[in-house]
């Protein structure tokens, strides 16, 4: 039964390998058909791996998605998939496989800026018509992998997908990166987050993310605690608390704006002390009855679902711990504004 197991694995894995894709302007139906296919393979996979790989694999499999007609996310599920495939194949046949370590940062966030931006501006002179990339491939890996494990070491996520610039080009080659200036601007998008987050570290900045109080009291010190916990969280667990505080927030929130007797139910059901959607629904919907004001209501709705949504997953990580806190701001403002507390 391991061996059918095995023997299936590997048999996916050169299916994906040799998976033949489209581009972007190929026939909406034949874009389809290769994100369809490509999907199935990708659940196959993480369906048949599960018994049988290390953790750290399993983990990276699963976190690739592949959401049918979008053709640029299934280049890139396409291009992790060829990466883990070497290692796929080590463990299955037997070889030795350690779980990546992480070991003691040697560089600071000074020194790990200028080696994001050397990958960077490495990336954006090969597909603009400078460096070939046979002459900087192998220091580009080099820089790659010393990049990615200081980046874990900081429990950052690496917004990189590409750790061969023959990757870089499959992907820029599909169609819908066709000028220079597309494949700059491409690439500004999927880097600026992280130099941004490793910048305001270096200058010992907090998130900037809830910093005006409201002037609601308990509202004013979970903010205040979630804000000290983004800056300093470096564990699963912590990122976790975080949405915790958020929801402790938005539970504060409406706990201070909701009156049952100005507010009154939309469904029919009492909400409950701890029933904070149910209490800023009423809330949202009484204050902004009007057909005006539907857009912020939506918005507001969205902003608590989104919110709500984050603090329920069984994995964290910083960028999710920053969304949700940003989902919570946001329903937060919205509120403080609604009830006159921005007002100058």
């Amino acid at each position: 039964m391991k061996d059918d197991r095995k023997n299936r694995i590997i048999k996916l894995l050169e299916e994906i390998n040799s998976f033949r894709m489209c581009g972007p302007s190929d026939d909406p139906d034949e874009i389809t058909a290769v994100t369809s296919g490509l999907r199935y393979l990708t659940i196959q996979l993480k369906k048949a791996s599960m018994a049988l790989l290390p953790a750290s694999l399993n983990d990276q499999i699963a976190n690739i998605e592949v959401e049918i007609n979008d053709i640029c996310g299934a280049y890139d599920a396409k291009a992790e998939l060829d990466a883990l495939s070497f290692e796929i194949k080590q463990v299955l046949n037997g070889e030795i496989f350690e779980e990546p370590k992480i070991t003691k940062s040697t560089i600071n966030n000074q020194e790990l800026l200028k080696l994001i931006e050397k990958l960077k501006n490495t990336m954006v002179s090969v597909s603009t018509g400078g460096q070939r990339i046979q002459n900087v491939n192998f220091e580009y890996q080099k820089t790659y992998g010393e990049v990615d494990v200081e980046l874990r070491n900081r429990k950052l996520e690496n917004p990189n997908p590409y750790p061969d610039l023959w990757e870089w080009y499959g992907r820029w080659s599909i169609g819908d990166l066709p000028s220079y200036q597309s494949r700059r601007q491409f690439l500004s998008e999927m880097f600026n987050p992280l130099l941004e987050e490793l910048r305001n570290r270096e200058a010992g900045k907090q998130p900037t993310i809830l910093q005006k109080p409201t002037g609601w009291a308990r509202v004013d010190r979970t903010i205040e605690e979630i804000r000290n916990r983004l800056s300093s969280a470096t564990t699963e667990e912590q990122y976790q608390a975080i949405g915790l505080l958020c929801r402790d927030a938005l539970i504060s929130l409406a706990q201070s704006v909701y009156d049952p007797k100005k507010h009154p139910n939309m469904d029919g059901i009492q909400p409950s002390e701890t029933d904070a959607k149910r209490m800023l629904k009423n809330y949202i919907t009484s204050t902004l009855a009007s057909s005006s004001n539907e857009a912020a209501r939506k918005h507001a709705k969205a902003a608590y679902d989104l919110a709500n949504d984050l603090q329920h997953r069984r994995t964290a990580n910083f960028r999710q711990a920053a969304l949700c806190t940003e989902a919570t701001a946001s329903i937060i403002n919205v509120i403080a504004i609604i009830s006159g507390r921005r007002d100058p």
